[in-house]
Parts: C-alpha cells; sequence; structure tokens
C-alpha cells in the first residue's frame, strides 16, 4: 500500500526546525507585549462571505486562491487566506470595538491555493496586528517603530528597508483608477496577461506588476500622489515627520498598493534584497472602512502581517539564528539495571525542580552504559548523571562533564539538584 503523503505546499515542520519557530515567536511576542497588545486568536474556517465582502470579489485571493467548501449543512466555508478579515468580525461579533480603542495581534496558519515556491507555501504562518480606533497617523508611525525595533530584536536592522506610500480615499482613488485605465487602455496589447485582465478588474494592482514590459509603460503613467485628497496628504505628511523624528528611515513609494480592497491612505511593505523575488517580508496600511462594510459601526483601523516562514527563511540565510537555539538536553540521565531506574526518575526530578527552564531527559527503554552514553553525547548535554548498582548502593550518582575536561564527581542523591544549579549558574 502506497504511503501517504502531506498536501504539496502543506509543509511539516519538524522537530529539528521547531527550536527557530520558537525563537522567532518569542521575540515577536516580547516586542508586541512591551507595546501594549493583547493577543486574540480566531477560528481557522470562516464563512465565505466574509472573505468575499472584505478582500473583494475581483482580487486573485477570492477569484483563484481560496480554499472554499460547502460543509454538510450546505454553508459555504472558507480556510483563511489571511487574518484581518477574522480578527474584525471577532472583534465586532464580542463587542471590543465599542466606544474603545484596542491593539489586537495575533498567529497562526493561513491557507491560499497558489503555487508552491521557496517562502511561499499553501499553508502559511503570519503574524497579525491589528489596531482600531484611532484616526490619526500616530499609530501608523507606532507600527512602523515597533516593526523597526522588531528587526533590532532579530538582528535584521540592515537587511529591512521600509517602502510606505498614500492611497488616499475611495473617491480619490476612484479618480485616479479612471485616468490610470484610460492611460493604460493605449497599451493594452503591450500588456502582460495578468495586467490585461486586471486592467477591467483591479487596475490599481497593474503598479504591482513584475513584468518588465508593462513597468516600463507604467514610467509615465499618471501618479496616485497627483489624485491625493486633502485629508489623506496631510495624514501622510504627519506621519513622515514622526519618522524621521524616531529616527525610521522610509522610502516613499507612489507605486505601492497593496492587493486587497479594504486598504486606503497609508499602506506600507518591509522589504529585504536577501531573499531573491520573495522580497516583502511584512506589509500593511490603514482599513478604515472595513468594520463598517462588515456590519460595524464606523471605526478606523490599521495593521499589518508579517510571514513567518519568510522571516525564518531570511534568518537562516543570513545566519542570524543564534547558536544557543535547538533542542540540546542540559542533562542526561542514565540508569543501569532495574534498581536504578527509580533513582533515576528521583534525580531527574530533583535536578528540574533546582533548575528550572534546563532541559533534563532521562533515558528510558535500557540499553548498555555503552549505548547510553552515546545518546547522552548525540543530545548535546553538558553533562550526564550516571546510576548503576553501585550508586543505587551507596545513595549516590555520578556526575560526569561531557564538553569539559573535568574529573567525574560522586554526588548525594539528595543533592544532586543543588550541586547541579551551582554548575549551571553562570551559563
Amino acid at each position: 500500500m502506497a504511503k501517504i503523503q502531506a498536501i504539496r505546499g502543506m509543509n511539516d515542520i519538524l522537530p529539528e526546525q521547531t527550536p527557530v519557530w520558537q525563537y522567532l515567536e518569542a521575540r515577536v511576542r516580547g516586542v508586541l507585549q512591551s507595546y501594549g497588545y493583547q493577543e486574540i486568536r480566531m477560528p481557522v474556517v470562516e464563512h465565505t462571505e466574509l472573505f468575499r465582502r472584505s478582500i473583494g470579489e475581483v482580487t486573485d485571493i477570492v477569484e483563484k486562491e481560496m480554499y472554499t467548501f460547502d460543509d454538510r449543512n450546505g454553508d459555504s466555508l472558507t480556510l483563511r487566506p489571511e487574518g484581518t478579515a477574522g480578527c474584525v468580525r471577532a472583534a465586532e461579533e464580542h463587542g471590543l470595538l465599542f466606544n474603545q480603542t484596542r491593539r489586537l495581534w495575533y498567529t497562526g496558519p493561513m491557507f491560499r491555493h497558489e503555487r508552491p515556491q521557496k517562502g511561499r507555501y499553501r499553508q502559511f504562518h503570519q503574524f497579525g496586528v491589528e489596531c482600531f480606533g484611532m484616526d490619526g497617523p500616530d499609530i501608523d508611525a507606532e507600527l512602523l517603530i515597533l516593526t523597526s525595533r522588531l528587526w533590532q530584536a532579530l538582528g535584521l536592522e540592515a537587511h529591512a528597508r521600509l517602502e510606505i506610500n498614500s492611497i488616499g480615499t475611495a473617491e480619490a482613488r476612484a479618480e485616479y483608477r479612471q485616468a490610470l485605465v484610460d492611460y493604460l487602455g493605449d497599451y493594452r496589447s503591450d500588456l502582460d496577461p495578468d495586467s490585461q485582465r486586471r486592467l477591467l478588474t483591479n487596475p490599481l494592482r497593474i503598479l504591482d506588476s513584475k513584468n518588465t514590459e508593462t513597468q516600463r509603460i507604467l514610467e509615465k503613467a499618471p501618479s496616485l500622489d497627483e489624485y491625493l485628497d486633502d485629508e489623506s496628504r496631510e495624514h501622510f505628511e504627519q506621519l513622515t515627520a514622526m519618522l524621521d523624528a524616531a529616527g525610521v528611515p522610509y522610502t516613499v513609494n507612489n507605486r505601492l498598493v497593496r492587493g486587497l480592497d479594504y486598504y486606503g491612505k497609508t499602506v506600507f511593505e518591509w522589504v529585504t534584497d536577501s531573499l531573491g523575488a520573495q522580497g516583502t517580508i511584512c506589509a500593511g496600511g490603514r482599513y478604515d472602512g472595513l468594520v463598517e462594510q462588515l456590519g460595524g459601526r464606523p471605526t478606523t483601523a490599521v495593521g499589518f502581517a508579517m510571514g513567518v516562514e519568510r522571516l525564518i527563511l531570511l534568518l537562516e540565510t543570513l545566519e542570524l539564528v543564534p547558536p544557543d537555539v535547538n533542542n540540546e538536553a542540559d542533562v542526561y540521565v542514565t540508569a543501569m539495571g532495574e534498581a536504578a531506574v527509580s533513582a533515576a526518575f528521583r534525580a531527574s526530578e530533583a535536578i528540574r525542580s533546582a533548575m528550572p527552564g534546563r532541559t533534563v531527559v532521562t533515558h528510558c527503554g535500557g540499553g548498555s552504559f555503552k549505548s547510553q552514553m552515546k545518546k547522552a553525547d548525540r543530545s548535546g548535554a553538558r553533562v550526564a548523571i550516571i546510576i548503576g548498582e553501585n550508586e543505587v548502593r551507596d545513595g549516590a550518582v555520578g556526575v560526569k562533564y561531557l564538553r569539559e575536561e573535568r574529573d567525574q564527581e560522586q554526588v548525594s542523591l539528595d543533592k544532586v539538584g543543588s550541586h547541579l544549579a551551582s554548575q549551571f549558574a553562570n551559563t
């Protein structure tokens, strides 16, 4: 019978890989908590209508990429392709937005049916941040300053650059959209196939095209900043002034738009040159109309998402994962003979109590002294605890230092925890 394998683009995260994930997750959580952001957790399945109403009917996600199915009740459900819509739904449903501000964050898997490639998968993971009820540019600035601090915490500050833009109000974009369509209509046959399709459905996305000929045509196209409304222009000027004051460098990219319909005013991307074509590591912007669009009261909002797989790939590519981020044990406890097993568990628990946070592996499954010591060495442990018949008789354990040139010690079983705690105190 053939073996069943994972679905293409939906990857297992193996024990050798999870320490890097835990390292990244801990750094992100730490930065977000230091700014007063609260975690929210949403289901991975939502009603399909949530994404059709929020993301937009003519986006690539809704048209081609969503995992949608009918459940047994005949309801159309979708595996979430992004987190913002679900966060808005949850916050509104549970009354989190009424007459109050909110700073929320979440993490978890998202799902899109697209061609798997390096740094891009069908099941992928994101950190998302969403802020509600604050309409000034100060919250936009806080998100960008916060993200800059995260890059510092990860050692990525020299490898991530910020691009920002304002795409104005819906009315300003509609006026610009018509000007862009009028201009590109004269070049329709020269555009790449995706851009020809978007000309009729979502023309602003043509600005994102990576096609060389399309980009050449866009060089003389109308610029969005020429159509900005006064409110959006002032909001953007205040934002850039705040970033200047905070010392966060940025580039204004007048071609930058976001692929989802709910964005307006501020949009931004953090990009890197170290991952080839997959250069965006964090992106977001304002979406002041989305809460009302999904049935809630008018509520201003801004947020971003960052891809976990892509950030891990960047950390590994640049060799920025600290050497102590691993699954290695600190102490490995061996037991030779039946009588030693109970003593081994007693010793292990004493060591765990004396050294919280340290990894203590208790050997199970028997085996010779030689085979157990091989496993102790492969575990990466600094110390092996040796318990055999002699140690059981004497109420003691052997302490063998695997990574240092030191003689083996004999320590009372009752004192092994405190003894090792003193040895590990400065490491």
